[in-house]
């Protein structure tokens, strides 16, 4: 039995979850999410979502886990929802936003434009003397990772220097440069 499918998902107070044709919908204050699913037994037992295999073949048992961490997913993003922050380290790095405009100042001869997503809220942090921070925040967890994935692909962090774009929090393994 998959640990992490056979736990149930606890659907908190303001949130719905309905099953319907292979589809799952769950909706909450923040929004509304749907996912098809196949192959897993999928049961709604009061409070709580309770997820069972047919058989123990690779495939069944690979789903169960899937589909339970994707539900997870859904019930914490429409209730509680997902932030990701992202720090803009080098000199004359800029971030600013105008609505679902995001503006890059990295180092290249143009500044880039990026479309966020209508789904996606984009916040830009500048302080004087700290690096820029871009915070995206929305319900839901796969969209967030990808947006900030492509905003962070523009300038990854480099190993000697240290510069780039990174996600608040992350440690970047330095290396030394050429010894004389």
């Amino acid at each position: 039995m998959s640990r992490i499918g056979k736990s149930p998902v606890a659907i908190p107070a303001g949130v719905t979850v309905k099953i319907e044709n292979d589809t799952i919908n769950v909706e909450g204050k923040l929004g509304k999410l749907s996912q098809p699913y196949s192959d897993i037994n999928i049961e709604v037992d009061g409070d709580n979502v309770v997820l069972s295999r047919p058989s123990d073949a690779k495939d069944h048992r690979a789903k169960h886990g899937l589909y339970r961490s994707l539900i997870q997913n859904m019930v914490q993003g429409v209730s509680e929802g997902f932030t990701k922050e992202l720090e803009l380290v080098g000199v004359g790095y800029r971030a600013s936003n105008q609505g679902q405009k995001l503006d890059l100042a990295l180092g290249f001869s143009h500044n880039i434009i990026l479309d966020i997503a209508p789904e996606v809220k984009v916040e830009t942090v500048s302080e004087k003397g700290k690096n820029p921070i871009v915070k995206l925040t929305s319900f839901d967890k796969q969209l967030v990772g990808q947006v900030a994935a492509k905003i962070r692909e523009f300038r990854k962090p480099e190993p000697y220097k240290g510069k780039g774009i990174k996600f608040v929090g992350e440690i970047i393994r330095r290396k030394a440069g050429k010894s004389a």
